[in-house]
C-alpha cells in the first residue's frame, strides 16, 4: 500500500556542479524537495522506488545499486541508487538526479528500486503500473520525479506555447491536494505536446494511490528557463 509520496522536478541542473554558476536559482526547489523527502522518510517505508520518465532504452525496473553519472554534463560526479549489487543498464538521468537527492537525505536503509516510464505511455497503462507499484510491500513510498511543460517562454526548450501555463497551472492544483482522478484526467497529448515529461510518472503515482486516502500539500511552483518545476507530497 502507498504510504507516502513526494513529487520533484528532475532537471540535471539541480545538481549544483551542473548547475555551476546558475545554481543559487535553483536553492528554493532543492530546499523543497529536500522537505519533501523529509516526508517519505517520516512514512517509514518498507520499499521506496524512485520513478521517472526515460528514453526507450532505459525503460523498466532498475535494481538497488544502479548507477548513473553525469558525465554527459559535463561533470565527473557519478550517483548510485541505494545499495545493492546494482545492473548492467546505467540510470537514465531524471533517476540520476532521483539518486542524487536521495542521497542527501536519511533512509535508514530501506530497499530502493527505479523505474523509468514512457512519456508515452497511456493513463491507464501508468495507472496500472502504480497499481502494481503499491501492492509490491505492505509500506511502499514512491519518489516521483518529472518536469511540467517546457514551453512557458520563447527561450524554453520547447518554444513558448500559451497553452503551457494552463496545463501547469491544472497539473499543481491536482498534485497539490492528491487528487487521483484529477491526475489521471491529464491529457497524454497535451503533455507530449508540451513536452510535459512529467504526466506519465504522475499518472503511475495516481495509480499506487488509489484508495489511500492520501493528503497533498504543494511545497513549490516555479518556472526557471521557461520550464514548469513542482514539489508536492502526498502523505
Amino acid at each position: 500500500m502507498l504510504v507516502a509520496a513526494a513529487v520533484c522536478p528532475c532537471p540535471p541542473l539541480l545538481v549544483p556542479e551542473v548547475a555551476s554558476g546558475a545554481a543559487p536559482e535553483l536553492e528554493d526547489a532543492r530546499a523543497r524537495c529536500a522537505d519533501a523527502l523529509g516526508v517519505l522518510a517520516a512514512a517509514r517505508p518498507d520499499r521506496l522506488y524512485v520513478v521517472g520518465p526515460a528514453p526507450e532504452d532505459a525503460l523498466g525496473a532498475f535494481p538497488a545499486g544502479s548507477a548513473g553519472s553525469f558525465a554527459g554534463f559535463g561533470v565527473d560526479l557519478s550517483v548510485r541508487l541505494g545499495e545493492g549489487p546494482g545492473g548492467a543498464r546505467p540510470l537514465p538521468a531524471p533517476l540520476a538526479v532521483g539518486a542524487w537527492l536521495l542521497s542527501r537525505t536519511e533512509r535508514s536503509g530501506v530497499p530502493i528500486e527505479g523505474l523509468g516510464v514512457d512519456e508515452r505511455a497511456t493513463a491507464e497503462e501508468c495507472a496500472a503500473t502504480g497499481r502494481a507499484l503499491a501492492a509490491s510491500a505492505e509500506r511502499v513510498a514512491l519518489l516521483v520525479l518529472g518536469d511540467g511543460s517546457a514551453c512557458r517562454t520563447v527561450k524554453a526548450p520547447g518554444y513558448f506555447d500559451e497553452r503551457a501555463v494552463g496545463f501547469d497551472a491544472e497539473a499543481a492544483r491536482v498534485l497539490g491536494s492528491a487528487d487521483v482522478p484529477g491526475v489521471l484526467a491529464l491529457d497524454p497529448g497535451l503533455a507530449y505536446e508540451l513536452k510535459a515529461a512529467g504526466r506519465a510518472p504522475w499518472q503511475v503515482l495516481a495509480g499506487a494511490a488509489e484508495g489511500a486516502g492520501l493528503e497533498g500539500r504543494l511545497l513549490h511552483e516555479d518556472a526557471p528557463y521557461g520550464v514548469g518545476y513542482l514539489v508536492a507530497v502526498w502523505s
